[in-house]
């Protein structure tokens, strides 16, 4: 919670977790320290032939230093597994940190959701990866 809580404008509250990992389809990440801190997570889901990317935070005073890119690796690896041909989510708009981290990893602009975050209204960007059979290793 305590990532969670500093990563983002609105985030997620502990039900809101306790619900999305009750769901059978959803797809928790962690990683941990040495001494089993939680450094990171990110959730996702795979159904039919699709992943999403629905969270992925680091803990601050751990970021750029490859973590993220570890669980985003380990979500598309999880969806190849599954079946999923593709991996989508949605981002601020505003985000360009977040943006060029996800371009960097292969991901491709599909479209805007207007008035997506509720909280302020901001739009989002989705964007989408295709998924190899080399994804799945």
């Amino acid at each position: 919670m305590a990532i969670e809580e500093t990563s983002f404008p609105t985030p997620w509250s502990r039900g809101m977790f306790l619900e999305e990992l009750s769901r059978g389809f959803s797809d928790p990440v962690v990683v941990e320290g040495e001494g089993g801190e939680i450094l990171g997570f990110a959730v996702s889901w795979t159904v039919a032939e699709e992943a999403h990317l629905l969270n992925i935070a680091v803990r601050p005073d751990r970021r750029r230093g490859g973590i993220g890119r570890a669980l985003l690796r380990e979500c598309i690896r999880r969806g190849a597994r599954a079946g999923a041909t593709r991996i989508h989510l949605e981002v601020r708009a505003g985000n360009e940190a977040a943006r060029r981290f996800y371009r960097a990893a292969g991901f491709s602009f599909l479209g805007i959701r207007k008035g997506y975050y509720t909280d302020t209204g901001e739009d989002a960007v989705l964007l989408a990866r295709e998924l190899r059979e080399t994804d799945a290793v």
